[in-house]
């Protein structure tokens, strides 16, 4: 039994109280965030209005908050502290033991039926039944809110203004209130893009598996901003004041700042539509970035009082932003790569031992000789378990970057590969032990994420006396040489993955060759690469106790924001307006606050960082050292001709106890049906008409035993 898994057993001891602890811990958690939706959905109420606002900002209001101290305290200290009490929740259970199976109890199951899919078609996609309860729920709030606004607004209507009948009145008051409920929308759109978020993983949620809901929410605040920004131009040339669009009021709301908002989200949404998405996906990309433009100016147009509202998600992406800007300023050591004759590459990359994830994790690769700019998520397809000192990555031809990148290894001059990494991120733990089996249906370069699965099982089975489930994999293949990917099932260090302790079925459907036309059994070609000393092994970026790190950065510098706004408003705002925010430029006061929120973040952030970077690099060198590195001998060189020693080594071809197909796609709806045991996951990656297919079968109701679950995304 190795170290690993002497401390894991040590923890089973001293479980029960840390789950005591994480019980109480979400109890307060849920009871902040259910105060916090009360607070939501009595906003457009008049007892909000005329009562509890008032009381709040006559009892919150000072010299050093000004009157927006309310905001600060209702809007967004409750999601930082949420965030920051999540980080210590997730730090906690990262030392949770999940190699044990599951017991299925009644509430399971319920929730098992929720979990299934209740609809397959565009544009929502694949949707189960709680994230349809909850998209019911949120529209439900949505149409109250603007309803309850309308109502009070419409009867708060004098005949004054513009000199038209009451319909124009209740025209204004409806695109005024159409920008108030889009504010919903727009506090909640950067919370699924948050990679690094406690906040998802604490709903079980994965930034990478949430992308949908940021397309919902992105498609709604433009639609509902593009209403609320379009509907002013009627009114003001109905009532002669079309000047209207060109004031920056110094106090007040700002038309020319709100304006240039909505052209620059009007510019972003149209890009983000399939077509242009998919044909032109550097047009798409690249024009994504005119969310700082858009955020900022909306700012200016609302004041920095009505944005605390949406701020506390936009700064929470903003952390994980910066973050990941820190970790990808550092190469990272790519060792080897594995080039396949179908147009696959693998990837190997030195990696800390303290570096851990989960199966079906994902990575972020940049490779500036190919593009500067372009970044591309790519599952992992390595366990860390199972292999502590390398992690990889498997890539297959479906693009001009790809092409490029395949081209670039396989010549004859390269000996060493500039790589730029983000993440890994990943679900925070593993549940794929609580089924009887698992079925993998993948589809083209959908296998990558299940060969870490397979991995994973593989460790769990050899290092652990618990049974694994049983595996099937279902994979389709256009072509021949396409079955070659299937090698990439075992690690380079082939002989430490040993197959035969699980039970592993393996299915391959060719779709487009009828009989064998290439010859398959060829093993991958191997390249090995030189790093420099400069390169670094991928290591966590916030060390082995990054959720602490995490909790502290949003905590340390969200107060140290405070004392330096406080200080700012009660020795130079409040001197000049007293509170009264008509003197002092609105435009001025967000500037200020905005400088100095992101100025204690890189402040903070960057201290963390930099402070696990040096801790990085002494356990590094203090592994090289314990490995028995001669004096003369560089890093760089062991890893080179550790991987050269690999050559060597026998490796098993997984294809001689594949089961191959030619010519037809699967019969999913048999192979499914025909699945024994009470619970049966199912895990479906690969194109979209795949993931249809089996969510259809899995959520058709007429077997009770299926588990469907996607771990696909599409950008």
């Amino acid at each position: 039994m190795d170290t690993k898994v002497e401390r894991e057993v040590q923890l089973k001891h001293g479980g029960g109280e840390i789950n005591e602890i994480r019980k109480v811990i979400k109890v307060v958690i849920m009871v902040v965030i259910l105060g916090y939706l009360i607070i939501w959905c009595l906003m457009p109420t008049n007892l909000y209005k005329t009562n509890w606002k008032v009381k709040m900002t006559a009892a919150l209001s000072s010299a050093y908050f000004g009157t927006q101290g309310y905001q600060l305290l209702i809007y967004t200290f409750p999601i930082l502290f949420i965030a920051a009490l999540g980080s210590v929740y997730l730090h906690l259970g990262k030392n949770c033991i999940e190699y044990e199976p599951r017991k299925e109890e009644k509430s399971g199951r319920w929730l098992a039926r929720l979990r299934r899919p209740v609809l397959v078609r565009q544009p929502l996609g694949i949707v189960s039944g709680i994230e349809l309860s909850f998209l019911m729920m949120f529209i439900a709030f949505f149409v109250w809110t603007l309803t309850m606004y309308l109502h009070i607004g419409y009867a708060n209507i004098k005949v004054q203004g513009y000199g038209g009948g009451r319909w124009l009145y209740k025209w204004e008051a409806t695109t005024l209130r159409l920008g108030l409920t889009g504010n919903i929308c727009l506090s909640l759109l950067f919370y699924p893009v948050t990679r690094g978020s406690s906040i998802l993983q604490l709903f079980g949620l994965t930034s990478e598996g949430s992308i949908k809901y940021h397309i919902w929410l992105g498609h709604l605040t433009m639609a509902t901003f593009t209403a609320h920004g379009l509907g002013y131009i009627p009114l003001w040339a109905v009532a002669g004041e079309i000047n209207q669009a060109l004031k920056w009021e110094k106090t007040g709301v700002a038309n020319v700042a709100g304006e240039i908002s909505l052209l620059c989200g009007l510019i972003l949404w149209a890009a983000t539509f399939p077509k242009i998405r998919r044909k032109y996906f550097e047009v798409f990309f690249y024009t994504h970035y005119l969310y700082i433009l858009f955020v900022v100016f909306f700012m200016f147009h609302v004041g920095i009082g009505y944005a605390l509202y949406m701020l506390p998600g936009f700064y929470l992406f903003m952390i994980d932003r910066y973050l990941r800007f820190l970790q990808s300023s550092q190469p990272v050591r790519l060792l080897s790569a594995r080039s396949l004759a179908c147009g696959a590459l693998e990837l190997n990359f030195a990696k800390s031992r303290s570096l851990c994830y989960n199966p079906t994790s994902i990575m972020f690769l940049n490779v500036p000789s190919v593009s500067k700019l372009q970044w591309h998520p790519f599952t992992i397809s390595s366990s860390a378990n199972l292999d502590q000192d390398k992690l990889s990555v498997v890539i297959k031809l479906e693009g001009s970057w790809s092409r490029k990148l395949y081209d670039l290894i396989n010549s004859s001059s390269i000996d060493r590969l500039q790589v730029s990494v983000e993440g890994p991120y990943g679900p925070a733990s593993s549940h794929f032990l609580r089924h009887d089996t698992l079925v993998m249906v993948s589809g083209g370069s959908g296998i990558t994420p299940f060969m870490s699965i397979i991995q994973e099982l593989v460790y769990v089975s050899t290092n652990f006396k618990t049974p694994t489930p049983k595996v099937l994999l279902i994979s389709s293949f256009k072509r021949s040489c396409d079955l070659s990917m299937l090698n990439l099932i075992l690690p380079l260090s082939g002989s430490s993955c040993d197959l035969s302790s699980l039970d592993l079925q393996i299915k391959a459907y060719i779709t487009k060759d009828k009989v064998p036309n290439e010859d398959v059994s060829n093993q991958p070609r191997t390249i090995w690469f030189k790093p420099n000393a400069s390169d670094s092994p991928i290591s966590p970026s916030l060390g082995t106790n990054s959720w602490l790190w995490l909790g502290a950065i949003i905590m340390s510098s969200f107060v140290m924001f405070l004392i330096l706004m406080g200080l700012l408003t009660r020795y130079y705002i409040y001197p000049i307006d007293h509170n009264t925010n008509d003197i002092f430029p609105s435009a001025a006061k967000t500037i200020y606050y905005v400088l100095i929120l992101c100025g204690c973040m890189v402040l903070v952030a960057s201290a963390a960082f930099l402070w696990n970077k040096k801790k990085n690099a002494m356990e590094n060198k203090k592994i090289v050292h314990m490995e028995g590195i001669t004096p003369t001998a560089t890093p760089e060189s062991r890893f080179y001709n550790a991987d050269r020693e690999l050559e060597s080594l026998p490796h098993q071809s997984i294809l001689e106890s594949t089961e191959v197909h030619y010519g037809g796609r699967p019969d999913l709806k048999k192979l499914l049906f025909d699945c024994k045991g009470s619970s049966v996951g199912v895990l479906v990656s690969g194109p979209r008409g795949l993931r249809h297919e089996v969510a259809a079968i899995c959520g058709s109701g007429l077997v009770d035993n299926l588990h469907f679950e996607s771990i696909s995304f599409s950008w």
